[in-house]
């Protein structure tokens, strides 16, 4: 039998989901509008011997997002993930990758609670940054994978325009789809990670600098700068994301970002380690705050 994931869809009403099912997928049983007016929205999968696995999915919230997926091969399934509600029109992508940096998807979730979220996190689970509500209210929904085997982040990166997108995602990079200045204007500033299934490889720690003090300390601390200020744009402090495979920490297998105050103590109970550095600091944006999970040997 087949195990990894082969093939992904969305449906909209009843006939789509009956469609689906009749072609052998399954179903996911969480409304992704839950909590919110519109659609009654499921994600669907199926796993066949004779197809490429998935190795990648992202999502998109504004037409600028969609260019580089696009471009760089990735799939568009075209049904709107917020469809007949207000907030941004949100659509799933995936992609069959063979590079050294693509690891077959086996298994994918979704959670409509923190205490759900941390869990999942702190147990190999991968998290779509993006909240598949996103401005609609409601619950805060998260797609969740797992893949094939245990994976770690060996490389990180950011951007703050959408030029450069294609060339990431076509050289093994994931992109943590949602905006550093959550609601702070500016640019469009977004993280980026690529995997290995080599532990000793892995990167071991990532920080964050809001202010001068806090970057040389790092600095000296060995750790390396991302040379993108996380906070572009909206008038704020400078804010960057650092990196190192140095140090007593063991290897990284996960990273997210949180928006949401509440979910902060959760994780941490789980065993993630929250940044707790406000990515948006000096402006009005939300709260931000970078998720690590470290895997223990």
């Amino acid at each position: 039998m087949a195990n990894n994931i082969t093939h992904l869809n969305v449906s909209l009403n009843q006939a789509e989901e009956q469609m689906l099912q009749s072609q052998g997928f399954k179903k996911i049983n969480v409304d992704l509008n839950k909590g919110a007016c519109g659609n009654v929205i499921y994600i669907w999968y199926k796993k066949l011997s004779n197809s490429a696995p998935i190795t990648r999915v992202q999502v998109s919230f504004n037409d600028e997002m969609a260019v580089g997926l696009a471009e760089s091969g990735y799939k568009k399934i075209p049904k709107d993930l917020n469809a007949g509600a207000q907030g941004n029109r949100l659509y799933l992508w995936y992609f069959r990758g063979n590079s050294k940096y693509d690891t077959p998807i086996v298994d994918i979730g979704i959670t409509t609670d923190a205490a759900a979220e941390a869990h999942k996190f702190c147990h190999g689970w991968e998290r779509l940054v993006c909240d598949l509500n996103r401005n609609v209210g409601g619950s805060r929904i998260y797609g969740w994978v797992k893949r094939k085997t245990q994976t770690y982040i060996c490389d990180v990166t950011a951007t703050d325009c959408y030029t450069s997108d294609s060339d990431y995602f076509q050289e093994g990079y994931i992109r943590m789809d949602e905006d550093t200045n959550r609601g702070a204007g500016g640019a469009f500033v977004f993280i980026w990670y690529r995997q290995t299934t080599n532990p000793k490889t892995a990167l071991t720690d990532l920080q964050i600098s809001t202010n001068g003090t806090e970057y040389q300390e790092l600095q000296q601390q060995n750790y390396t700068a991302v040379n993108v200020n996380l906070n572009e744009g909206t008038g704020g402090n400078k804010v960057y994301l650092w990196h190192t495979t140095e140090g007593d920490n063991n290897p990284i297998g996960g990273s997210t970002l949180l928006l949401n105050p509440a979910a902060v103590p959760l994780y941490e109970k789980a065993g993630a380690t929250v940044v707790k550095r406000n990515i948006n600091a000096g402006n009005k944006g939300s709260t931000v705050y970078l998720c690590v999970n470290n895997v223990k040997g």
